[in-house]
């Protein structure tokens, strides 16, 4: 029998479009494999939600980013319907999402994270609470939603309470110079390494997805053994989250140590995203790896 696939996106969070990006691209993917599928803009009526979880589909493919639609929240809902997921878990998306109990996870683990600090938007719009450069991050966005870096004479009247729109709590968080990359990890293994190159200082969301925001060079040109190494850390930093299917680490490296960023639990499916490029590059095509998420999808135990 055709599996029926509810493809999830859109949403109300800050990335909204780009979910919407990623959505459609899923669902071309799986109308290419013949799937039975339905598409759902998800909108904030879970009583409407519900209605389109019927008759019940196999399998929903979350192609939501942000808010809701990857800290857990969905996926409680899915766990109470029995409708097995792609993506993370309830508990592995909640703890991704929230950047301080993340780095908690990280350090005991063994990964290196930055230094930081978490302070009101009140206290920033007044006074530097770390030395300069610095980034500040909401703790609990993605995408680099809402990221900037602070640099010294940088006026922090910008970052005031009216200006900051992603709550009271800030994460402060020391700069690390040097070269970004990334690596992707798909069930018990990392694909590649990426580096980033961008004008942007980070992989802000601009870089994400804007056409030409960034170079994407895979594999990342540097020596084999800091590429294992970066490799081995980012399932590291999957498994010790409880992540499962499909994650991307981002790091830092200032030529000495390797900083872990973030994990994101809903990496982007975009015509710019950096997990169909380390598919394609380990031979792994786009259809490929939706029908393999779509394949090991469940609920948590």
């Amino acid at each position: 029998m055709t599996k029926h696939v509810a493809v999830l996106m859109g949403g109300w969070s800050a990335e909204r479009e780009v979910s919407l990006m990623s959505g459609a691209a899923v669902t071309r993917a799986l109308n290419d494999q013949k799937f039975d599928v339905t598409a759902i803009d998800v909108q904030r009526d879970m009583g409407s939600l519900l209605t389109r979880f019927y008759p019940k589909p196999d399998v929903v493919f979350n192609a939501l980013h942000g808010r809701f639609g990857e800290d857990g929240c969905v996926q409680g809902l899915l766990d109470i319907l029995n409708i097995p997921y792609t993506h993370s878990g309830l508990l592995a998306s909640a703890l991704a999402m929230d950047k301080v109990m993340a780095k908690r996870i990280f350090q005991m683990a063994g990964i290196q994270v930055a230094d930081h600090v978490i302070a009101t938007s009140g206290t920033l719009s007044k006074t530097h609470v770390m030395e300069p450069p610095y980034v500040i991050k909401p703790t609990n966005e993605g995408s680099s939603v809402g990221v900037h870096i602070v640099r010294s004479g940088d006026n922090t009247e910008r970052f005031s309470e009216t200006g900051w729109p992603f709550g009271t709590y800030v994460m402060v968080e020391k700069y690390i110079e040097g070269r970004e990359f990334t690596a992707a990890v798909i069930g018990d293994r990392a694909l590649a390494v990426t580096e980033i190159i961008t004008d942007h200082g980070f992989y802000d969301y601009d870089a994400k997805y804007v056409d030409g925001g960034s170079t994407h060079v895979i594999p990342a040109d540097i020596n084999q053994g800091l590429y294992d190494e970066i490799m081995r850390l980012a399932l590291l930093a999957h498994q010790s989250l409880g992540c499962r299917g499909v994650s991307r680490a981002d790091f830092r490296y200032d030529g000495k140590e390797i900083y872990i960023l973030e994990v994101n639990t809903q990496p982007g499916l975009t015509p710019t995203s950096l997990i169909p490029e380390q598919a394609a590059y380990v031979n792994i095509s786009f259809n490929e790896l939706i029908t393999w998420m779509v394949d090991n999808a469940k609920c948590d135990a």
